[in-house]
């Protein structure tokens, strides 16, 4: 091989090289930036109408909050349907919520999430579903919110502002859907997200399954159906969570968050794993 030629091939590693090394480093560069950048004033009232728990917080934990929002708005596209203006207390108030659940847990920002689509109010979905003996049937379904795996969270403004109206009634659809998506991480959303040992799952799938399993007892005697109340007796969950587990697990997380005090003091093996897993004691809040 001519020198010309080893010089040419010696060149093009040496790019390949610099480029692979650029895109290693470009999304840590970028995130630094973030890190570094301020969280503008009007951000920041925003936050606190919108978030109800976000003044009780300790300062340190605010800046958590504040971080993690930087890092959302800055990933995410959102997306007004059905004639939704997209402003900053809608991208705010969805941001803010759904980084509650990531305050603790560096490095997750919902990586696999790119699209929020925001309707002004709960919008209808067609559904094909087989029965057992394989007849499919067609289904007009209304929705608050709806999580897909495709990079996609659907949110009804709407019912997002009822949510945060209440932020202790344990609804709140902004909750429950990023729920979901963490819950996807695994590879399959079926109420067992990403855990850090297999001891860890040993012991969700232990507790997981027996709460569930008394929460489908109470729904049964609630003779769950339509004019049925979310809410039974004294039950801090709602019954919608004996759906089945992926539903469970994002209608613990509502109650975790809205409802943490009730949460602890009746499930407090639910309440433990639930705070293993995100890191935070929302009582503190409280």
């Amino acid at each position: 091989m001519d020198p010309q030629s080893q010089w040419v091939i010696a060149a093009l590693c040496a790019l390949i090289v610099a480029a692979s090394l650029w895109l290693f480093v470009r999304p840590r560069v970028r995130n630094r930036r973030l890190d570094a950048q301020p969280f503008p004033a009007e951000w920041e009232a925003i936050v606190q109408q919108w978030l109800p728990c976000y003044r009780r917080m300790p300062e340190d934990v605010k800046d958590a909050l504040r971080n993690r929002i930087k890092h959302f708005l800055a990933n995410k596209r959102f997306v007004g349907c059905a004639g939704q203006q997209i402003d900053d207390t809608i991208r705010l108030s969805i941001a803010a919520q759904a980084c509650l659940l990531i305050l603790n847990r560096p490095g997750d920002y919902y990586a696999d999430l790119r699209w929020i689509l925001v309707y002004p109010n709960e919008f209808v979905v067609e559904r094909h579903r087989p029965d057992e003996s394989g007849v499919v049937s067609d289904g007009r379904h209304v929705l608050a919110g709806e999580s897909w795996s495709d990079g996609r969270v659907i949110l009804a403004w709407s019912s997002i502002q009822q949510g945060i109206a209440d932020f202790t009634d344990g609804f709140n659809v902004v909750l429950h859907e990023f729920a979901h998506q963490l819950d996807h991480q695994s590879g399959a959303t079926n109420g067992a997200p990403l855990l850090k040992s297999a001891a860890d799952y040993q012991q969700w799938a232990a507790v997981f399954s027996e709460e569930f399993a008394r929460l489908q007892a109470v729904a049964r005697g609630a003779n769950v159906g339509p004019g049925t109340p979310a809410r039974f007796a004294d039950e801090v969950l709602d019954l919608y969570g004996a759906s089945n587990p992926a539903e469970f697990f994002a209608v613990a997380t509502e109650s975790f968050f809205e409802q943490s005090s009730a949460l602890a003091q009746r499930h407090p093996h639910l309440y433990e794993q639930l705070q293993r897993y995100y890191e935070v004691d929302p009582r503190q809040w409280e």
